[in-house]
């Protein structure tokens, strides 16, 4: 009979090989009381290691895999371990430049945090450590090489102050394809939250602006995250670029064909009132709503730029002072001392706003860009709002419901 005693707590405490073999061992003493052949001899198990041990080896995961070719410039480089403590992490190009990256607040990921360049080769080396040791990896990869560019270019410009009725304007300089694409890599920030929409002016710009003029002292920040990203037709972005800019007093101006009058409101109290003359009968100023655009101390009007030959009997260049853009068709607020007896009277201009040139500096340096003119009454048709500064003139359901997949 085989007496089993009571072990004690520092007995409970064996390694498991070690109980193991006093089980193996109980168990063949039992089999030999049981019958008279001889026993088997235990059979020897030969060292196969520590699997416990490797269950503890911490792993790695990156992004990239070494000799990838092609990888996307559009998202970061990361590396992530599992079971251990990442560190040290490191990638560089080719010239062994590193590339700056940071870790997450649990410290189980690396990230690269600059792009990286396009056409270029990377090495990614990265080490964990854990309770059964270290795991380390290594990849080479090169990026892609996008068949064709296009730069993107943004107004307003960093810290401008603009007008109530101040589109953000992106610019490509390719037609773009993907319509869809290039807008969700545009992302508006405002403070305070202003809803707002896309609607394409033509194949290379997009514009976005809310349904009513801002609000005065509106910030808005602007991200045009368009490297990496295709934008059609292997058509990639060539750069990111960014704005911040605020939304100022509000300026709105009315030039009304009835009363001959250009008035200007500062925040609703009327603070210019100065006669004018729009386009004649022939040339009419068109109606509608224009945003104030770029400022010139001196420009020359030629009417060879829409179509117009200088030597016809429509004609012209002339050169003025302080003119204010209203539109990309050419219309402007500037100083005409030959038409003063003209204005508030008849209209005798190409379509510009003629004043004098005491009126064309007071408005060229108390307006800025985004600010408001609505012209009303004239014989001409409304600006269209494609022209580039007659944005407000497109109905907002219209404006609202896009047109990215034209």
């Amino acid at each position: 009979m085989v007496q089993v005693s009571p072990v004690g707590s520092a007995r409970r405490r064996k390694t498991w090989p070690t109980v193991i073999a006093v089980a193996l061992t109980t168990v063949f003493t039992v089999a030999a009381c049981s019958g008279n052949q001889a026993p088997e001899q235990p059979k020897t198990i030969a060292d196969k290691g520590t699997p416990y041990a490797d269950l503890l080896i911490p792993k790695l995961t990156a992004s990239v895999t070494n000799g990838a070719v092609g990888v996307t410039v559009e998202e970061p480089v990361t590396v992530t371990t599992a079971g251990g403590a990442l560190g040290p992490v490191s990638l560089t190009d080719e010239n062994g430049a590193p590339v700056p990256g940071e870790f997450s607040a649990d410290g189980l990921t690396w990230s690269s945090s600059d792009p990286l360049e396009y056409n270029a080769s990377y090495t990614l080396n990265a080490r964990s450590s854990g309770l059964g040791g270290q795991a380390a990896t290594q990849a080479t990869f090169e990026t892609h090489s996008p068949e064709n560019l296009t730069m993107p270019y943004l107004l307003p410009n960093e810290g401008e102050v603009v007008g109530v009725g101040q589109p953000i304007a992106v610019r490509f300089d390719e037609n773009i394809t993907n319509r869809a694409a290039a807008e969700k890599a545009i992302e508006v920030t405002t403070t305070p939250k202003v809803d707002g929409a896309f609607y394409w002016l033509n194949n290379r710009e997009v514009r976005w602006r809310p349904a009513e003029y801002w609000k005065p002292g509106t910030k808005v920040n602007v991200e045009v995250n368009t490297y990496g990203v295709e934008v059609g037709d292997g058509l990639f972005g060539q750069d990111n670029v960014s704005t911040n800019f605020t939304i100022g007093d509000q300026v709105i101006a009315v030039a009304d064909d009835a009363t001959k009058t250009l008035t200007v409101r500062r925040n609703g109290e009327v603070v210019k009132t100065m006669p004018i003359s729009m386009g004649k009968d022939s040339s009419p100023t068109n109606n509608g709503v224009y945003i104030v655009g770029d400022r010139y101390a001196e420009l020359v009007m030629d009417s060879s730029t829409y179509g117009v030959p200088v030597n016809s009997p429509n004609g012209y260049r002339t050169e003025v002072d302080y003119a204010t853009q209203m539109s990309y068709s050419g219309i402007y607020v500037h100083g005409a001392p030959w038409s003063v007896g003209s204005q508030g009277y008849s209209n005798v201009s190409h379509g510009c706003l003629n004043v004098s040139t005491s009126n064309a500096l007071w408005f060229y340096e108390n307006t800025k860009r985004g600010d408001i003119v609505e012209v009303v009454g004239t014989v001409g048709s409304q600006l269209p709002g494609t022209d580039g500064l007659g944005d407000w003139n497109i109905p907002w359901t219209q404006w609202k419901a896009g047109n990215a997949s034209t």
